[in-house]
């Protein structure tokens, strides 16, 4: 008898549980459509852009106010018909490319683009000034130093063996 009620409440905490993986912002029924198409439309532009408060989130995931605004603008475009170009470029102009994740090529944006490769060039100059830099001032010993550093590995060498010799006399 303990097994079944073990096994009824973990059937029944996952019946609770497994609809709300399911959960999400977008609501489908604050947002119905007439058609499925339109339906995938507003969800595609719902992940496809960025809410302009949360820098990492889309709308889709986003519980931020304004973005709450963008997904009830975004469903209102959709149901007049606006292609979604359209949508993206209402978006774009009241927001800027910012609510894209991937904004276009364009002269404005090619600080966007080609910053990571400009710094990977960077990262890479430093990297060979500094090893050039290294292998300038390592300098050849003059037999003066070689004398020392020689005496000093002998000596280190005698230390660690006359160490040896008294832990095994012990």
């Amino acid at each position: 008898m303990g097994k079944v009620s073990w096994r009824l409440h973990l059937a029944s905490l996952l019946l609770v549980l497994v609809p709300s993986f399911g959960w999400a912002v977008i609501d489908g029924h604050k947002y119905p459509f007439e058609s499925d198409i339109d339906a995938e439309r507003f969800a595609q532009l719902a992940e496809d852009l960025r809410c302009p408060k949360c820098q990492n989130q889309n709308l889709a995931d986003s519980d931020a106010p304004v973005a709450a605004d963008l997904r009830d603008k975004v469903y209102q475009l959709v149901q007049e018909g606006k292609s979604d170009d359209e949508v993206v470029d209402y978006l774009v102009a009241r927001y800027g490319d910012f609510v894209r994740y991937n904004p276009p090529f364009r002269l404005d944006t090619l600080v966007l683009w080609l910053s990571p490769i400009i710094l990977l060039l960077l990262g890479g100059l430093l990297i060979r000034s500094l090893m050039r830099q290294q292998r300038q001032t390592s300098t050849p010993l003059s037999s003066q130093e070689q004398q020392q550093l020689h005496n000093l590995l002998n000596s280190s060498e005698a230390d660690i063996d006359e160490s040896r010799s008294s832990a095994d006399n012990k």
